[in-house]
């Protein structure tokens, strides 16, 4: 099956058309769907290029660093000298021009090895970019087979509660039949009205439910609002999976826990970043010059007319890092107050939004009074009200985390 969903999403991907036309949406057309449409995808593929961009001119950082600068400077004096014997020269109008050019080289040699593991932490990030991009493919693929057969199973419910009243019917009207020629009793009539109203009532709670699945799997495909198809009558099931085979195999190809391990190995090579900081910084520094000044009169004998420098030099510079006044100490904790005023400005958006979800949801409450509006959409507000709840109080959580957070690094946790 994995194959088939595989072949289809490609066929899908490729001519772009739309299936919603179709008389019956298979699951794997929905599939296919949802991976062309799903924008956690398109996100993190974007993530994933970025990673390797970035990856990709971080080969930079072995290379030297080569810069160059000219420079023309024109000059018009006036000029005054005393001098010790007392004579004074004076003249204006006193021109020069002055020509610099250099190219010079910095290139570092060592740094700690902190340009190799950079190098291999943004190699790893190109990793976990694949990795999240397969993990929630992995996701929305299962949140798509779970929602279409949750959907086929309510079909079959109706279908069910359908042979039901059938069977309701032909009992009210035997009842009645019987009760009209006097051989049944009247309370065998009201009771099988009873059963045949409850029957009718659950029919239709379950084409609510129905179509507020198909809503839900809607989203998933990110498909227009109250697009209509049929799904399925049966759900097929694979009798062939083994225990054994599962757990064998579980941890090397469970991408979530290769997600993990992957974090994992991005952190130590960070720590190695860390720690290269404390090794001196060796760089080879070169540059050539040149230097033409021009003087078009002088008022001295000793000025020259005529000053043209130009060299080449070359050595080494070394960077020891002794006392940096607890440099990393501070970078924890602006991490930390970032984080903190993030989760501050949050909480404000969630209080705002907490607002709009009541206003809204009791707007809803008084178009579905007014008959204007219909459970389903009166559920959606209701669920968004209840989405803005969660959203609020993890925010007012998240936030006591930031705040004890910097407590903790202040030390004011305990007194």
């Amino acid at each position: 099956m994995k194959q088939r969903f595989k072949i289809l999403t490609l066929l899908f991907l490729a001519t772009g058309q739309t299936i919603f036309a179709q008389k019956t949406l298979s699951v794997e057309e929905a599939i296919a769907a949802a991976l062309k449409n799903n924008y956690d995808i398109q996100l993190l593929k974007n993530d994933s290029t970025s990673f390797a961009l970035d990856n990709s001119y971080a080969k930079a950082a072995f290379l030297p660093r080569v810069n160059a600068s000219t420079g023309l400077l024109f000059n018009n004096n006036n000029q005054k000298q005393k001098l010790a014997d007392g004579s004074i020269r004076q003249s204006s109008g006193i021109r020069s021009d002055n020509i610099t050019a250099s190219v010079s080289l910095n290139w570092t040699v060592f740094d700690g090895f902190k340009m190799f593991a950079t190098k291999d932490k943004l190699a790893e990030f190109v990793k976990l970019g694949e990795l999240n991009i397969k993990n929630q493919v992995i996701n929305t693929i299962a949140a798509i087979i779970t929602n279409y057969y949750n959907i086929v199973r309510q079909k079959q419910q109706q279908k069910a509660i359908e042979e039901q009243m059938g069977l309701n019917e032909e009992r009210l009207k035997q009842a009645q039949n019987r009760f009209s020629v006097g051989l049944g009793a009247k309370p065998d009539v009201l009771q099988a009205k009873t059963d045949l109203n409850a029957q009718k009532a659950a029919l239709l709670q379950q084409q609510t439910l129905i179509e507020q699945l198909k809503e839900q799997l809607n989203l998933l495909m990110a498909a227009p609002i109250n697009t209509t198809y049929n799904v399925a009558d049966s759900i097929p099931i694979n009798n062939d999976l083994v225990i054994t085979d599962i757990l064998s195999t579980a941890e090397t190809n469970n991408v979530a826990l290769q997600v993990a391990q992957q974090n994992i190995t991005i952190a130590g090579i960070t720590l190695k970043e860390k720690k290269a900081e404390r090794f001196p910084v060796v760089s080879v520094n070169s540059a050539y010059n040149f230097g033409r000044l021009h003087n078009q009169s002088v008022l001295n004998t000793f000025t020259p007319i005529l000053n043209r420098n130009l060299g080449f030099n070359y050595g080494l510079s070394a960077t020891i890092p002794i006392f940096n006044g607890y440099n990393a100490k501070r970078q924890a904790i602006s991490n930390a107050f970032k984080t903190y005023e993030l989760q501050k400005k949050t909480l404000l958006l969630e209080q705002e939004n907490i607002l709009l979800a009541k206003e809204n949801v009791f707007i809803a409450m008084e178009r579905f009074k007014l008959g204007i509006s219909t459970t389903l959409e009166l559920r959606e507000t209701q669920k968004t009200l209840e989405d803005a709840f969660n959203r609020l109080i993890a925010a007012r959580y998240n936030t006591k985390v930031a705040e004890t957070e910097l407590l903790r690094l202040k030390g004011d946790l305990v007194k």
